[in-house]
């Protein structure tokens, strides 16, 4: 009875023990065992993902491995390195330590090598490495029956046909910065030759041009244009180079507002702005773009000053040389601290021009470097309103008054006929003229020659236009009285007068014309 117990202990040890080994990898066609967890076979491949290497140059990529080999199995470990997504039957294979193989193809033997025979390195080692060497690749073991292929972690290869420069950060405008030339891949013997070339490394000397770290400190001036690394691989017998365009961030630099108004010649929709710009080709652009705009679009600079007639729609457009672009945005300065905002982009539109809107604009320019303004002063002008003239009769003499309202103030005049009077004082004639702020008035008193049918006109202009109203004396001097009063009972007279013609003709029309009430029914 004992005896048979321990049987049964025995039998129960011997299936978990063949559970364990089911559990560490399973049987595929041929008896290769799969991917497996835990204590299985694994690979650890000590480079980083993807292996780069610069067409022409080499790359060692060291690699080790781990299987579960049977205590019993005494072969001789067999290793290979295939290229491909298939398996060992049909991707490529590179390397093997299997001297009596001969599958590598005759233009990959010899450059993909294993570099050690011991039970655990899979390291490989790639020389003069070619466009086409690019893929995936995947590690296979044999020893005896015990056969895996290790795609749970694959070597990518990339290959690639420059050195990269690398930034240790964001070039800016007058702060030094450190370049580095990146060859991936060496070979042995003498170490890859480099050397600098650009705009931007005109006042550097040769010494400093021709190491793999380049130190410099960028300008303004240099942004958009090209740097080189060049690099020369002696053993190999590579040279090749890479060449990039300069990314130099800079505060915001020359700000100019651009006008543009209406005239007889040109509509303010036939502008269009230039906005922010950021490099040479938007440069060209903008220049074109201002030609086709020519004769409508004008360009100031800081602390400029500009008249515009009253009514007139004004376009400003606000430009700046910025990298990265600069925020725009206008604002007008005011008695108090607080700046009222007007527009948040680079355009102020002003559809009509009123007098209140005299005074000083603000175009704000900001980038995370820094910022700048530009100014510009705004006058209204305006072409003169006249108001009269009025005339009195005092004492035998006729005095008449006239106002007049501009920018720049209007200079008023009087004249009778076509004869200027003069502003003199005599027996004949006096005239006097005054004025403030926008506002001009005049008078004159005339004493002789004022017969029935005199015309007398006030004329009011400026550079901007001209305004003039004459009165007309229909009788001799009046004593008592005022000229307006007489004035105005003439043109009541007419009003009156010409309402009882319109009705006349209106009742004729209807009672004597034939058919006029038939039509009318």
């Amino acid at each position: 009875m004992g005896s048979l117990l321990l049987l049964l202990l025995l039998l129960l040890l011997l299936a978990l023990l063949w559970g364990v080994e089911w559990a560490q990898g399973q049987w595929s066609a041929g008896g290769e065992r799969a991917g497996i967890q835990g204590q299985g076979p694994r690979i650890n491949i000590q480079a980083p993902d993807p292996v780069k290497v610069q067409e022409g140059l080499c790359v060692l990529v060291p690699c080790s491995f781990y299987y579960p080999w049977s205590s019993q199995n005494n072969y001789n470990i067999l290793t290979y390195w295939f290229r491909g997504e298939g398996d060992h039957r049909t991707a490529t294979l590179v390397a093997t330590n299997y001297y009596y193989w001969n599958k590598v193809k005759p233009e990959i033997a010899g450059r993909f090598k294993l570099l050690s025979h011991s039970t655990n390195s899979c390291s490989l080692s790639i020389t003069g490495a070619r466009k086409e060497d690019q893929g995936a690749y995947f590690f296979r073991v044999e020893r005896g029956n015990d056969k895996y292929n290790y795609k749970e972690k694959k070597l990518n290869l990339q290959v690639t046909a420059q050195p990269d420069i690398d930034f240790e950060k964001p070039l800016v405008s007058g702060q030094p910065a450190r370049l580095t030339c990146i060859v991936w891949g060496s070979c042995d013997g003498k170490a890859p030759l480099f050397s600098w070339l650009g705009d931007a490394l005109d006042s550097l000397r040769s010494k400093i041009k021709n190491s793999q770290v380049l130190s410099f400190t960028p300008r303004l001036q240099d942004h958009g244009s090209n740097l080189t690394c060049r690099v020369k691989v002696p053993q190999a017998q590579v040279s090749t180079e890479r060449t990039i365009r300069l990314n130099v961030s800079y505060t915001p630099q020359n700000l100019t507002i651009h006008i543009c108004r209406d005239n007889k010649d040109h509509s303010i929709k036939q502008c269009r702005g230039p906005g922010v710009m950021t490099n040479r080709r938007s440069r060209i652009r903008r220049r074109k773009r201002k030609r086709k705009n020519r004769g409508a679009l004008k360009t100031v600079q800081n602390a400029s000053s500009l008249s515009i007639l009253e009514g007139q729609a004004l376009r400003l457009l606000c430009e700046a040389d910025s990298n990265p672009p600069a925020r725009l945005s206008w604002f007008r300065r005011s008695l108090s601290e607080n700046d009222t905002i007007l527009s948040n982009s680079s355009t102020l539109e002003l559809p009509s021009v009123r007098r209140m809107d005299e005074g000083e604009f603000t175009c704000l320019a900001e980038n995370y470097l820094g910022s700048q303004l530009v100014f510009l002063s705004l006058s209204v002008n305006s072409t003169p309103h006249l108001q009269g003239p009025s005339c009195f009769w005092e004492d035998k003499v006729l005095h008449c008054s006239c106002f007049s309202q501009a920018w720049p103030v209007p200079s008023l005049s009087w004249w009778q006929e076509d004869q200027a009077l003069r502003a003199i004082n005599n027996e004949t004639s006096m005239v006097t003229t005054k004025s403030e702020g926008p506002w001009a008035n005049s008078s004159v008193s005339l004493r002789w020659g004022l017969g029935p049918g005199l015309r007398l006109i006030c004329k009011a202009q400026n550079a901007h236009g001209e305004r003039s109203s004459a009165v007309l004396l229909l009788t001799g001097e009046q004593e008592q009285g005022s000229w307006p009063l007489v004035l105005t009972l003439i043109r009541g007279g007419l009003m009156g007068a010409g309402f009882l013609l319109t009705y006349g003709l209106t009742w004729i029309y209807y009672t004597r014309c034939p058919g006029s009430s038939s039509r009318q029914n």
